[in-house]
């Protein structure tokens, strides 16, 4: 029986561009409301340091382990369909 497109599941391009659009997604949205709440706003952008850094980064990590468990995939998963 050949594999088809259905069972070899998404394309590896849409994996990826799923990937890079949902961590530069992730990472500016929740930088700026992180930089925003704790005073880390610039007028490029934002920058932060200590624990409010660190907060971003966990907001990062929990944004995909969040919702790849419990919403069967990432905000740009979902657009791409590259759900596997």
């Amino acid at each position: 029986m050949a594999d088809t497109e259905a069972n070899r599941g998404p394309a590896t391009w849409r994996i990826v561009l799923a990937a890079l659009l949902d961590f530069t997604t992730a990472f500016t949205v929740l930088g700026f409301i992180v930089a925003t709440i704790f005073g880390g706003r610039t007028e490029g952008g934002f920058n932060l340091q200590g624990w409010p850094a660190l907060l971003f980064f966990i907001l990062i990590v929990a944004y995909f382990v969040v919702f790849n468990r419990f919403f069967g995939g990432t905000i740009w998963k979902h657009i791409l369909g590259a759900r596997r």
